[in-house]
């Protein structure tokens, strides 16, 4: 029976797949906050850290045409790829707009039903205010943040932080305590940890320091009050 259901999900996931523009898959992430955002017809989602549109596109699919799904990065190179995906492809409810998710997400107040993002706040260094950035943006009442993210047991010092490692969304991770409270403190009541799991547990160092870290991924869910 388990072994039935789990082939039936891998077919689904690869149906959806199918549906949306090839060029737009880049292997990229630690997880899938859209599995769980319940997106519905005619929502307004948002996706922080688009790249080139995977989630858009997604999305899209689902909020149908009375919907609307917009795409915010900060890099030039993905915010050409995601148009052209768009463009080529005949996608006229998304759009893919340039903007900063830390200082401010170029989004109108209480604007988005959902926001989503993939592995993407862990590259910021004030998680707080993109948090807040995010309740900013959510119609009051009924917005909703679902993203995932990575979580470690032991965060890196400013001084250690290793900058590839950062990129990797590994330096930049919070203990789940920490990135919660983060949550919290942009005025989020009751996040909640949808799912977890094991990511990355890192060896023993090779100077013999006592670095090693247990790396998780999370899917977390907050509602706007």
């Amino acid at each position: 029976m388990i072994m039935t259901i789990v082939v039936l999900h891998q077919v689904n996931l690869l149906q959806l797949l199918e549906s949306i523009p090839q060029e737009s898959i880049l292997g990229v992430g630690c997880g899938a906050p859209l599995h769980f955002a319940g997106v519905r017809e005619s929502e307004t989602v948002v996706d922080l850290g688009s790249g080139a549109g995977i989630d858009v596109f997604l999305s899209a699919n689902k909020v149908g045409g009375s919907g609307k799904v917009i795409g915010i990065d900060m890099t030039d190179e993905m915010l050409e790829k995601a148009r052209k995906n768009a463009k080529e492809n005949g996608y006229i409810n998304v759009e893919f707009r340039k903007g900063d998710i830390e200082k401010r997400i170029p989004i109108d107040d209480n604007n988005a039903d959902v926001v989503i993002s993939n592995c993407v706040i862990n590259l910021t260094t004030d998680k707080v205010s993109t948090f807040k950035e995010i309740y900013r943006i959510l119609k009051q009442g009924q917005g909703r943040m679902v993203i995932s993210d990575l979580v470690t047991d032991k965060e890196v010092q400013t001084d250690s932080i290793d900058s590839e490692k950062w990129c990797s969304c590994i330096d930049g991770a919070l203990t789940k305590k920490n990135y919660i409270g983060s949550i919290k403190k942009a005025g989020f009541r009751n996040p909640e940890i949808l799912e977890e799991k094991l990511y990355l547990q890192e060896a023993d160092q090779a100077d013999g320091s006592s670095r090693r870290r247990r790396i998780s991924s999370i899917v977390v869910r907050a509602v706007k009050d």
